[in-house]
């Protein structure tokens, strides 16, 4: 399934029934009068936040979504059903934007939300209710309250526990495969991965969570370079970052700096996310280059970066009893005793500035 995180749609609701013009003429039945049913309410447009559902594929292929028109009143005082609504079912973490795809109107982000977003016309009134001593046989109704109708944009903002962020390259969609059983592309070259992947990691029955690979940022990104800022918005939602740094790269603290850099310019609170730094590809470094460059990113970031190898599987499983006891403590699972046993080598970066 192709992964798509914002669309354009057009909703409108349905109009309301028509009321209904009649009178009752029955044989042998006197004083018969108006009897003009009232038209039923037209169908409201709703929006469900679902379980099970990651990409937005489905507005791709279906723009428009029109709830149905009331029914109309009929004789004998029969009024007319309402319109079928329309329920938009959408990923959790899905916003809905206003038409100039600034203005955030809602923020589904628990699954089984549901609200309202146009409610359907009024049904009309039928002559029944407008006789009285002075107007005894009306020969009028009202017709339905027309619908309401709109553009809307839908952004999807993946919700994981943990987001990979890195530079394109840095191995962030093979330690994604080594760390869960997703399936990502992998290759040789930069920008491999175009779309957000998200993968479940299972360190025992009891200790699961989802972590999400972020398509690699390039400096510039938070001003639009690149894959510019689409897809720094799946990481707002994650309650901590893992940060991959390239081992094979010769300038280890540039590539630091320059993602620092970016997610304390695109703000949203990225820069206050727990970070736990992690300089990947050690299988394709000598000891004394391991050493070397741990030393240097730890004079950078003020803190000793932990080493991985997403394809040896080297550092990977304590890289994720990490994030697990980032995870842990974002839900509140942690005591603060415990907390104070499980930093090390893991901090919220604040005194360095780009």
């Amino acid at each position: 399934m192709k992964f798509l995180d914002q669309a354009k749609i057009y909703i409108r609701s349905g109009n309301g029934g028509g009321g209904s013009v009649s009178f009752r003429r029955e044989k042998f039945i006197p004083n018969g009068g108006p009897d003009g049913g009232d038209g039923g309410k037209g169908g409201d447009v709703w929006i469900t936040a679902m379980d099970g559902l990651n990409t937005l594929i489905d507005y791709r292929y279906q723009q428009h979504f029109k709830a149905q028109t009331g029914h109309h009143g009929q004789g004998r005082q029969m009024h007319g059903g309402k319109g079928e609504d329309i329920i938009l079912k959408v990923p959790v973490g899905t916003q809905v934007l206003d038409e100039d795809k600034e203005t955030v109107l809602l923020d589904m982000d628990r699954a089984g939300m549901t609200e309202l977003l146009l409610r359907g016309g009024n049904g009309g009134w039928g002559n029944t209710r407008f006789k009285g001593p002075q107007n005894q046989a009306p020969t009028y109704a009202n017709p339905g309250q027309e619908g309401q109708e709109r553009w809307i944009w839908l952004r999807l903002k993946l919700i994981a526990d943990i987001g990979l962020a890195g530079l394109p390259n840095a191995g962030k969609s093979t330690f994604l495969s080594a760390a869960s059983a997703a399936k990502p592309k992998i290759a040789d070259y930069p920008f491999t991965t175009l779309t957000p992947n998200l993968g479940m990691v299972d360190l025992s029955p009891s200790e699961r969570f989802v972590i999400a690979d972020i398509p690699g940022l390039i400096e510039g990104a938070s001003e639009g370079a690149g894959l510019g800022t689409r897809f720094l918005g799946h990481v707002e939602r994650s309650a901590s970052l893992i940060h991959l740094i390239d081992g094979t790269q010769e300038d280890v603290v540039e590539a630091y700096r320059i993602i620092r850099g970016e997610l304390d310019a695109y703000g949203e609170g990225l820069s206050d996310k727990t970070e736990i730094l992690a300089l990947n590809k050690i299988d394709a470094l000598s000891p004394e280059e391991r050493e070397e460059k741990a030393a240097a990113l730890a004079e950078a970031a003020g803190r000793r970066p932990m080493l991985v190898s997403g394809v040896s599987g080297e550092g990977v499983t304590e890289l994720l009893r990490a994030a697990w006891n980032e995870v842990r403590k974002t839900r509140g699972e942690l005591s603060p005793f415990e907390q104070s046993d499980d930093d090390d080598g893991v901090e919220t970066p604040g005194g360095w500035q780009p």
